[in-house]
């Protein structure tokens, strides 16, 4: 009786774990609007998956830094004056 009992308590809670993640899955379906357009960003830094079991990675795309002038000018500055 012990043990049918353990079972059942597995069962249960392999169920309730299910039916957490599909409640979690359907709720976040909710916050996307149908018209939602995804960024360009976000379909170039998608890697194609290296194996069964490799995982996508995020590459992240880096743009020209707009401050870069700036910075190159405070820097000579600030070198030169030591």
């Amino acid at each position: 009786m012990g043990q049918a009992l353990i079972y059942i308590g597995i069962a249960v809670g392999v169920a309730a774990m299910a039916g957490a993640i599909i409640y979690g899955t359907e709720n976040q379906k909710n916050y996307v609007p149908e018209d939602a357009v995804l960024q360009s960003q976000a379909d170039e830094g998608l890697l194609q998956k290296t194996g069964a079991l490799g995982a996508d990675l995020n590459k992240e795309q880096w743009y020209e830094d707009p401050y870069a002038e700036k910075a190159a000018e405070i820097r000579e500055k600030f070198e030169s004056g030591q």
